[in-house]
C-alpha cells in the first residue's frame, strides 16, 4: 500500500500535465464535456443496476454491481459504504476496464469516429483506469481528456449510485 501511496504522486501528475494543454479547450467545451460524462455515468449504472435486477441477484449483488463502471479506489468506497460485496465489485471494475479497454476503439473506429479527444473521453468514462493507460498510448490530447473523463465519471457515479439504490428502496 506504500509504494502505491508513493507512486501516486507522478501518476496524478502525469495526467495533470497534458490536461493542462488543453485548458483553452476545456474551458471552451466544458459544459459538453460535463454532460458526456454525467450521461455516459448515469447509463453505466442504470444498466448495471437493471441487469443485476432482471437476473434476479439480491441487494447485495445489485449495490456491487452498481459501481462496477469507475476507478477502483472509489468503486471499493462505493461498495464498502452502501454494504455490497467488495471483491464482486473489484472483479467487475476489471472486467470493466480490460473490455472497455480492448473494444472500445475498434467500436469508435467502425463508426468512423477519429478524434482524439472524443476517443480518449470515451475510454476515460467507459473503461476508466484501464482505459486512460490505453488512451495515453494514443497521445497526450486523447490521454487527457480520458484521465478528464475518468475523474469525472467517479465523481458523477459517487452521486449517482447512492441516489440511484435510494431511488429503487436499497437504502
Amino acid at each position: 500500500g506504500r509504494y502505491i501511496h508513493i507512486l501516486l504522486g507522478p501518476a496524478t501528475v502525469a495526467l495533470a500535465v497534458p490536461l493542462y494543454h488543453q485548458l483553452a479547450r476545456l474551458r471552451r467545451d466544458w459544459l459538453a464535456l460535463l454532460a458526456g460524462a454525467l450521461i455516459g455515468s448515469a447509463v453505466a449504472v442504470a444498466f448495471a443496476m437493471a441487469l443485476a435486477g432482471l437476473l434476479g441477484a439480491s441487494q447485495a449483488t445489485v449495490i456491487s454491481m452498481a459501481a462496477k463502471s469507475v476507478t477502483m479506489p472509489i468503486a471499493i468506497g462505493l461498495t464498502e459504504k452502501l454494504g455490497g460485496v467488495v471483491s464482486l465489485t473489484s472483479a467487475m471494475v476489471m472486467l470493466t476496464g480490460i473490455l472497455g479497454g480492448a473494444i472500445t476503439q475498434p467500436l469508435l473506429a467502425l463508426m468512423r469516429i477519429r478524434e482524439a479527444h472524443v476517443a480518449g473521453f470515451t475510454l476515460g468514462v467507459v473503461a476508466h483506469g484501464i482505459g486512460t493507460a490505453r488512451a495515453m498510448q494514443g497521445g497526450q490530447e486523447m490521454g487527457a481528456f480520458a484521465g478528464l473523463a475518468m475523474g469525472l465519471a467517479g465523481l458523477l457515479t459517487a452521486v449517482l449510485v447512492p441516489l440511484c439504490l435510494r431511488l429503487v428502496g436499497f437504502i
